[in-house]
């Protein structure tokens, strides 16, 4: 048995539907009716199927305000729609005559303290879903469904609440949440009036009221835990909590405390942050220009946060939780993509990489648009596109018990997008990704955002030890259009890539492979640079005006490298026809007095460093070398990673920004 608001009242009306599940998987809808000094009354709306499984009942359910649906989800974890709009427009055309003398089901009911007027299910149809999620929380089962704005939300026992949304008649899952360790029984989603999000849960044998704005405990209550009768209820002035335990009613209550904690400046982090990129910039009538940065953290976590100039202050707009071990690395393509139904021209959207520590590599749709009511003023949905771990790739391999299994414990050091192969000269669009790993590999993974689909299509273990860095660049020119690589390693060695003819031979394999595609290999690299003593922390790659690249490397013993290459097409017979040349190389020694985790070449003659010294300097490059032009200290400790842009504003100088992140963040 199942109670749910019953669509198109408010809540606490007197009326709701009940929901009862039966035998072979049938289950009934009834609307219950009742007014003081009288017997509800009872009628039948609606006989459902659900799917076959071993514990085939209903858990929870749903109307949905659109109109016409019901959401519900069963004990093996699935979520399913089945549609009740011919139901709800018999009980208009039948309300009448529900409070006749005789009950529709054929029956006189003989008294007026009849109770119960019940139609016989076979004059309904019997509605089968129109979508199913099987097993999306797993096999325990789906603890609630909850309706707010434009979305719908799911609990489990599985430790985590999804947000789902409706497209047609199908239940299209956007992303996942885990909102701490340890919470694997969550039981409900409250939404307060503030905008914050309340998980209630059990947590061990404790009754937990998580904050998902602030990321702690509100309430916890030892109540022996995982009871599944309970009811809780709060406001500014108490809390009460029920609960039955061994055939007792049990009753905890409390008076609220004035909070003694005042929370001066919100932590963006739990731990240090290991990367940042900057999305873009919103523009919001009223406000500054708003930022929108996206964070990874050790603390496992990415981070979706709005900086104002005006107010200096760092909202989160989103928090990603989906990956089990540190995020060390972010990438974005965009603006990418076809525009989400409804979406705005003053908003932006493109797709996130993140990626870390065991081996996984998780990718989402960024929404950003302006929102005046939220306190951000920017509003951004995030959509979870695919997935890719390396132990689950080798599970899935056929004849794994004659191959040496993957390191677990890999981590993925760097990304960068592969740039333009969504053309119109490859089949279908997928977009490429190049990893730098911790095993001595460069691997190359391919997506095709349509299907969700993340597929690992080549790798090189040529470097032989932990590859630091990885930067992709596109050489387009009379001659041809070739997709370069940089990699760089622990040993100070940069590395050059062609990977033309690996994207187009995974492209056509893709397309024509239904299963997973025969891995191909990168082959030896066209030039290889030994540029530092040792670990090569930052790079990036500049193309000049000429259509030649700069690349800027930074060491851990503190030096820059800076070296000019011409790329050749059809001269001579390295691989695909593609030749590259070192037309200049600059060191300089002792740049910085520690790592040098940061570098971006803005222009040709100018040059961006940064250092867990905590200098950024600005770099002069000429005929002598790189000369010193202002060198400006910084707050952040620990410097893991900077990101620069370019601002050009009418009637003014081209102005350059930089974010810095590490033990913090700042903007410069």
């Amino acid at each position: 048995l199942g109670w749910a608001p019953r669509p198109g009242l408010p809540p606490g009306a007197a009326a709701a539907a009940l929901l009862v599940s039966g035998p072979d998987g049938e289950m009934l809808w009834l609307d219950v009716a009742h007014r003081p000094g009288q017997a509800p009354r009872v009628r039948l709306m609606g006989w459902y199927l659900l799917p076959p499984c071993k514990q085939r009942w209903h858990t929870c359910a749903a109307f949905l305000p659109q109109g016409g649906l019901l959401v519900c989800g069963d004990r093996r974890g699935s979520l399913l729609l089945f549609p009740c709009s011919s139901s709800l427009e018999w009980a208009a055309e039948s309300s009448g005559g529900a409070d006749g003398g005789t009950d529709p089901g054929g029956e006189d009911s003989g008294s007026g303290s009849e109770p119960s007027r019940l139609l016989c299910k076979g004059a309904l149809p019997l509605e089968t879903p129109l979508s199913v999620l099987f097993g999306l929380h797993g096999k325990t089962g789906v603890t609630s469904v909850t309706c707010h704005g434009d979305y719908i939300y799911s609990t489990g026992r599985d430790g985590c609440y999804r947000q789902l949304r409706l497209r047609g008649q199908q239940l299209e899952v956007l992303r996942k949440h885990r909102p701490c360790k340890g919470l694997q029984w969550i039981e409900e989603l409250r939404f307060a009036p503030d905008g914050d999000l309340l998980v209630l849960g059990f947590h061990a044998d404790n009754f937990v009221v998580w904050s998902s704005r602030t990321g702690e405990n509100l309430h916890c209550i030892p109540c022996g835990g995982g009871h599944r009768s309970w009811s809780y209820c709060s406001s500014p002035s108490a809390e009460a909590f029920a609960f039955i335990k061994c055939g007792d009613v049990m009753l905890y209550r409390c008076e609220a405390e004035p909070r003694e904690q005042q929370v001066l400046l919100a932590s963006l982090h739990g731990r240090e942050m290991a990367c940042v990129r900057r999305l873009g910039a919103v523009e919001v009538p009223g406000h500054a220009a708003l930022n929108i940065f996206v964070t990874g953290s050790e603390d496992t976590t990415a981070c979706v946060l709005a900086l104002s100039e005006g107010s200096r202050a760092a909202v989160p707009l989103a928090r990603l939780s989906d990956h089990i071990s540190s995020v060390r690395a972010l990438a974005l393509a965009g603006p990418a993509g076809p525009r989400d139904e409804g979406f705005g021209d003053e908003g932006l959207s493109a797709l996130l990489f993140s990626a870390g520590g065991r081996a996984q590599i998780e990718c989402y749709r960024l929404l950003c648009s302006r929102d005046p009511a939220s306190e951000s003023a920017v509003a951004c949905q995030v959509i979870h596109v695919a997935s890719h771990r390396l132990d689950e790739h080798w599970e899935r391999k056929k004849n794994r018990h004659k191959l040496v299994k993957m390191d677990p414990e890999t981590r993925y050091m760097s990304l960068s997008v592969v740039p333009g192969t969504s053309t119109e000269q490859l089949p279908m669009p997928w977009k490429f990704l190049a990893a730098a790993c911790s095993d001595g590999s460069v691997r190359v993974f391919g997506l095709l955002e349509a299907t969700q689909k993340l597929v690992l299509v080549a790798e090189s273990f040529h470097h032989q030890r932990c590859v630091l860095k990885v930067e992709a660049f596109l050489h387009m020119r009379a001659g041809g259009e070739r997709h370069l690589l940089c990699s760089a390693a622990t040993d100070g060695s940069v590395a050059f890539w062609d990977i033309t003819g690996a994207v187009a031979d995974a492209a056509d394999a893709l397309c024509r492979e239904e299963g997973e595609m025969q891995l191909l290999a990168l082959g030896a690299p066209l030039l290889t640079i030994m540029a530092h003593s040792c670990g090569v922390n930052s790079l990036h790659v500049h193309e000049t005006p000429e259509g030649r690249y700069l690349v800027a490397s930074g060491s851990d013993d503190g030096s820059i490298h800076l070296c000019l290459l011409e790329v050749a097409l059809g001269g001579g017979e390295a691989v695909a026809g593609t030749c590259l040349r070192v037309l200049e190389r600059v060191a300089r020694p002792c740049a910085h007095a520690a790592h040098v985790t940061g570098i971006r070449v803005l222009r040709p003659d100018l040059l961006l460093s940064a250092s867990v010294d905590q200098r950024l300097t600005l770099w002069h490059r000429g005929p002598g070398g790189l000369d010193t032009l202002s060198t400006t200290f910084f707050h952040v400790p620990d410097l893991a990673e900077l990101d620069c842009w370019e601002v050009a504003e009418a009637g003014r100088e081209l102005q350059y920004y930089c974010v810095l992140c590490g033990q913090g963040l700042e903007m410069l």
